[in-house]
Order: structure tokens, then C-alpha cells, then sequence
């Protein structure tokens, strides 16, 4: 067993009318939502992505596929605990997580401390173990456009 692994995540959902915009688990005040199956919290999609790569699990798409009602309109804070639930079984616990959300609008900064603290309680690890940061790409591109938003996630994973 490889005491200590990394992975990396990306997600990107599209901004529609008449959705909620969900990102770390929290409900964000905007005129658009997130596009997607579940809930499309762009956020913990890549989150999960990473942990699943870092264990050579596959992606989120395998776990929960968009063919699968099972998942439809489910809260991706579900999803992300399942992760972590696969991780525990091949004995791997979450190090660290780093993450960045990328779009124009909304602005996230007076919510990524709450979006912390539910991906901390979600992988069972510390508030200092978890940093989630915003940025913008300047107008330019699908993100800059605000025709959807992105995220990126690195994590650590270590063997219990």
C-alpha cells in the first residue's frame, strides 16, 4: 500500500434559470443555478473526483452515473460522503483537500468558510485540513461569459 497518494478533480456545470446554485453544499443566492442530475454542485463533484483518482477508484461517473435515477436531484454532500465511506474501505484516510472555484458570478467569498466546514464534516477531517478559494477568469471563456462554473480540487490521501 502506497502510504500517501494525490489526485485531482475538475467539474463544470452550466448556469440555467430556474435551479438552485449549489457549491460546497451551500445554497448561494443567484439568478441561476447549476445545471446537472444531482444537485450539480460543481464544488464536490471535483472533490470527489480527486479523492476517487487518488485511490484509483474511477470518477464520479462511475460511482453515480446520470443514467441512474437513484441520483437524481441528490444532494452531492450524499455523494461526497460515500467517497469518503470507499476511501475508509482500501484504508485510506483524507490528508488535505485544495480546491478553486472558478466563475464571474456569484461571488463566493463570504461563503467558502461555510462551504469548509460541511466538506470538513463530510470527510471527517479537520476545518485546517479543507481550503476552498474563488476566482474569476477575467471575463474570459464560458466561465467569464457566465455561462457556467468550474471548479478544480487537489487532495492528499494517507493509508490508516
Amino acid at each position: 500500500m502506497i502510504p500517501v497518494r494525490i489526485g485531482h478533480g475538475f467539474d463544470v456545470h452550466a448556469l440555467v434559470t430556474g435551479r438552485d446554485c449549489i457549491i460546497g453544499g451551500v445554497n448561494i443566492p443567484h439568478s441561476h443555478g447549476l445545471d446537472g442530475h444531482s444537485d450539480a454542485d460543481v464544488l464536490l463533484h471535483a472533490i470527489c473526483d480527486a479523492l476517487l483518482g487518488a485511490v484509483g477508484l474511477g470518477d464520479i461517473g462511475k460511482h453515480f452515473p446520470p443514467t441512474d435515477m437513484r441520483f437524481k436531484g441528490i444532494d452531492s454532500r450524499e455523494l461526497l460522503r460515500h467517497v469518503v465511506q470507499l476511501l475508509q474501505d482500501k484504508s485510506y484516510l483524507v490528508g488535505n483537500i485544495d480546491a478553486t472555484v472558478i466563475c464571474e458570478a456569484p461571488r463566493l467569498s463570504k461563503h467558502t468558510a461555510q462551504m469548509c466546514k460541511h466538506i470538513a464534516s463530510d470527510c471527517q477531517v479537520t476545518l485546517e485540513q479543507v481550503n476552498v478559494k474563488a476566482t474569476t477568469t477575467e471575463k474570459l471563456g464560458f466561465t467569464g461569459r457566465s455561462e457556467g462554473i468550474a471548479a478544480e480540487a487537489v487532495c492528499t490521501v494517507y493509508s490508516k
